[in-house]
């Protein structure tokens, strides 16, 4: 997308806000309406991984041990999502430690945006369109938490703070150092968030209101339209 960094990263930032803030109306309104879309979503999201950022990633180390850095710089990305994933599963019995995660997991997802248009305005919006694939769920997780718990007088206002900490995010990732050097392992910590997004996220999601076989063929379908649009991307 051409234009200058600043509005790219505006209109980045607003787009997460929306697309939080909505997830989490849709669950507080219709609760188990339009599950099908998680279920392309986590083809898109485990796509850019798989095609895009990690032989990207592969292609930009070199030396001893690149393939090695590479798998565990995706490992410790893949990692860090399981771990934001379970806390709420540990939360105190308000809720509260629970919904605490899921900012800190807003705000992580903004980092990442802001630290990817450093190396490049392409790499930003590749981060950014996989974001966005998911705010939808986030805003849907601390919604359904908030009901979960018996809070839904406050749940707009968790579902707010929700909504604006990834733009807080962006900020601080542009704030940030970044290296050349650092551009592979980023991809690849990308990759690993993104492997996570897909799997334990999105996919789970869809499967619980849609059903294990529709949910396959909906993320086949959104894993086969990606590949389509990378490979025609750098043919």
């Amino acid at each position: 997308m051409s234009g200058s960094p600043t509005l790219s990263l505006l209109l980045v930032g607003l787009a997460t806000a929306f697309a939080t803030y909505a997830g989490g109306v849709i669950t507080l309104r219709l609760v188990r309406k339009s599950t099908l879309i998680f279920g392309v979503t986590s083809g898109f999201v485990l796509g850019l991984a798989l095609f895009d950022l990690l032989p990207e990633a592969l292609h930009g180390q070199t030396g001893p041990g690149a393939t090695a850095s590479v798998l565990v710089m995706a490992l410790i990305g893949l990692g860090a999502g399981l771990l934001l994933h379970h806390l709420p599963e540990t939360a105190a019995p308000k809720g509260s430690a629970g919904r605490i995660a899921l900012l800190a997991h807003s705000l992580l997802d903004g980092v990442g945006i802001g630290l990817a248009f450093q190396i490049s305005p392409t790499t930003g919006w590749i981060v950014a369109a996989a974001v966005l694939t998911h705010d939808l769920a986030d805003g849907a997780n601390m919604a359904g938490l908030s009901l979960a718990h018996g809070h839904a007088h406050t749940a707009p206002r968790w579902l707010l703070a929700n909504s604006l900490a990834p733009l807080l995010g962006i900020g601080l990732g542009q704030l940030l150092p970044m290296g050349e050097a650092h551009f592979a392992l980023l991809l690849a910590l990308f990759a690993g968030s993104f492997l996570y997004i897909g799997l334990f996220e999105l996919w789970p999601r869809s499967a619980a209101g849609e059903g294990r076989l529709r949910t396959a063929v909906a993320s086949g379908a959104g894993l086969a339209f990606m590949g389509t649009v990378i490979t025609l991307a750098h043919g």
